[in-house]
């Protein structure tokens, strides 16, 4: 007979099967575990010279990059304290959409610093003021590192879009930054409304071509479908377009309807009249004067035979966003059913033709007139992970110019502000009493982790790089940053690599704040997860395939 004991304490008042962990070693110290593991995994990707991974996530999907958006999205982290940092990361890249992994891998490193001071014995009550206080700190510094002049900027000017998306774009894609800036840059500066602030990133579109090279790229003023068009006539020039999202073809009844035919003549008159009356709908159609039907669903053969006897040139987008995209290039007004169009509704396009890509056929739809509001990179390339990664660049340097629409100011780039910050942040952790002065100093020494990281991805020795870099600093040179190329420190104005303020700001803003979230947690209480088979788990009877 075994002893029925009672739970006591904690146990006796949750329910069974839960967990719970409390105290320094249990809850905090595990907490900044995970999160320095999350960290460590992005550290590696950061700037130019970062690794790339290679995730494979829940759906068997291949993922090779260095955006820390990328992988923290597609690894599953099960982790509460490690998703605090994911959230952190995914809320910089709808801010900024870029600085996601400035702001990961720094948050892990604050976390870092925290650990050794409450080995230490600090409380980390103690270590979030301190953390606080060097955050604001940081934050009026920022201010004073921003480059003079930079505030006025042209957002039509190709050169000075170009120096401020060069640093984010080359993060991404070292090398061939100058050609996918360039391309950025003429898509943005096509589809800029006239108050730049309203810049819409939906309207710069990215289409990915196997095949060729990143130097066979193009941007195109309007619209590429990926599909070609139906029937034979392949092109028109300067046509007016007629949009049916809901198909082409006869509809049928509503309700269920019965035909009764007596006689072979009413057979004949029958299939007749459903002929004329699809001849009437597109012949209504082309004497409107559109030569360009869009159809946004199935188109019938039927239909097909009169539009070719019509001349019309029919275009299929099942997508309805990209049909909505479409009337927003051509300013036309989708109909619901086959009927003719209203004047008003028709929309116009410079010219539509069909064109063969690397083997793909596409149709694509030119805009060049007025103002312009859809613009698409045609990216190429070799294989589909290098197209995923280009297009990766080319959204972040999309977001960056968003980003510079609303706040142009720049810093030094290539980790001139990350040291000049540490080195100013120190200075201010001496004049603070109390235990959060600790604090503050190892804050400032979590900005090394920056040109560490970047000397260590480009295979050079981060300790000499640092101190130097310190040195340079100490003597009134704060614009002095790495030169990866050659692997020695150089004024970063000559290198003209420049940083937005808004990223900075936003990235290291959200670090502290996760990191001092994490901080703040004592008590891990878990419950029994419920019950069920898990996501991917097999049925105890399914076969092996």
């Amino acid at each position: 007979m075994g002893f029925n004991i009672q739970p006591y304490g904690i146990q006796s008042m949750l329910k069974e099967g839960h967990k719970h962990l409390s105290g320094l070693d249990e809850a905090v110290l595990k907490n900044i575990d995970a999160c320095k593991q999350l960290s460590t995994i992005t550290r590696t990707s950061l700037g130019p010279n970062g690794m790339n991974k290679m995730v494979i996530n829940h759906l068997d999907k291949l993922f090779v990059t260095n955006d820390a958006a990328t992988i923290v999205n597609e690894l599953e982290v099960q982790h509460p304290a490690a998703k605090v940092l994911v959230l952190a990361g995914k809320a910089q890249q709808e801010e900024i959409g870029d600085g996601a992994n400035l702001t990961i891998s720094f948050a892990g490193e604050l976390l870092q610093g925290a650990e050794e001071l409450i080995r230490m014995g600090l409380h980390p009550s103690e270590i979030i003021s301190g953390y606080t206080k060097a955050i604001n700190k940081t934050v009026q510094i920022l201010d004073d590192l921003v480059e003079e002049g930079s505030e006025n900027m042209d957002v039509r000017d190709k050169e000075q879009i170009v120096s401020r998306m060069k640093a984010a774009v080359a993060s991404k894609q070292f090398g061939l930054e100058n050609t996918i800036c360039s391309l950025v840059a003429d898509a943005c500066i096509q589809v800029c409304p006239k108050n730049p602030a309203n810049f819409n990133v939906d309207n710069i579109r990215v289409a990915k071509l196997l095949g060729g090279g990143l130097h066979n790229s193009t941007v195109v003023q309007g619209m590429v479908l990926k599909s070609d068009a139906v029937g034979t006539v392949k092109q028109a020039e300067k046509a007016k377009v007629a949009v049916f999202a809901g198909g082409v073809d006869t509809s049928a009844t509503e309700t269920k309807g019965t035909v009764l035919i007596h006689t072979a003549e009413q057979l004949e008159n029958y299939s007749k009249t459903e002929e004329a009356k699809i001849e009437e709908l597109i012949k209504a159609v082309a004497d409107s004067g559109a030569k360009v039907i869009v159809s946004g669903g199935a188109v019938g053969e039927m239909a097909l035979h009169f539009c070719e006897r019509y001349k019309l040139m029919v275009l299929k987008i099942s997508s309805k966003f990209e049909l909505r995209r479409f009337c927003r290039t051509t300013g036309s007004v989708a109909m619901l059913k086959l009927s003719q169009p209203n004047p008003d509704d028709l929309g116009y396009v410079d010219s539509v033709s069909v064109q063969e890509i690397g083997g793909a056929r596409v149709t694509i739809v030119k805009n060049e007139e007025g103002g312009n509001s859809v613009a698409t990179v045609v990216l190429r390339g070799s294989t589909d992970s290098i197209l995923d990664d280009l297009e990766r660049a080319v959204d972040d340097g999309v977001n960056t110019y968003k980003a510079m629409c609303r706040d142009s100011r720049t810093v030094p780039g290539a980790a001139a502000t990350e040291i000049e910050l540490a080195k100013r942040v120190k200075d201010f952790s001496f004049g603070e009493t109390g235990l959060d002065q600790y604090a503050i100093a190892k804050f400032a020494e979590s900005f090394e982790m920056i040109p560490r990281t970047l000397a260590e991805n480009a295979g050079l020795n981060a300790m000499e790089i640092i101190s130097s870099l310190y040195a340079e600093h100490a003597s009134g040179n704060a614009k002095v940053g790495i030169d990866l190329e050659e692997g020695v420190c150089k004024d970063v104005s000559t290198l003209s690599i420049w940083d937005l303020h808004m990223t900075k700001f936003f990235a290291l803003k959200y670090a502290a704040d996760a990191a001092c979230t994490v901080l703040r947690v004592d008590q891990i209480i878990m419950s029994k997860p419920a019950g069920g088979p898990r996501r991917g788990d097999k049925p105890a009877d399914a076969d092996e395939d």
